[in-house]
């Protein structure tokens, strides 16, 4: 399963801060679909995402019946993006 994400690239204050990506409602039933099959507890995504010319693998996180695509630093330095920015984010769920 392939999908392309756009959104806002905002920032969380957390214990453990980050950058994400919202995945729009109405790719998240498609995703939700595919859950069960791939996730490896919490309802986590493994997916292999890229951003412009750059490339990582990691998991969407479930939040609040969507999901959230993190955004790693060296991508965003690499990409040059700030929070704020749209940012569309291709994904490929890992099987």
């Amino acid at each position: 399963m392939e999908l392309t994400v756009t959104g806002e690239l905002w920032f969380w204050r957390g214990p453990a801060p980050h950058h994400f990506v919202w995945v729009p409602e109405e790719q998240c039933a498609a995703l939700r679909a595919a859950a069960a099959a791939v996730t490896y507890g919490w309802g986590m995504i493994p997916v292999t995402a890229r951003v412009g010319g750059t490339t990582w693998t990691t998991s969407l996180f479930p939040k609040d019946g969507r999901y959230l695509a993190p955004v790693r630093a060296s991508v965003r330095r690499a990409e040059g993006i700030e929070p704020g920015e749209p940012v569309s984010v291709h994904l490929s769920v890992d099987v």
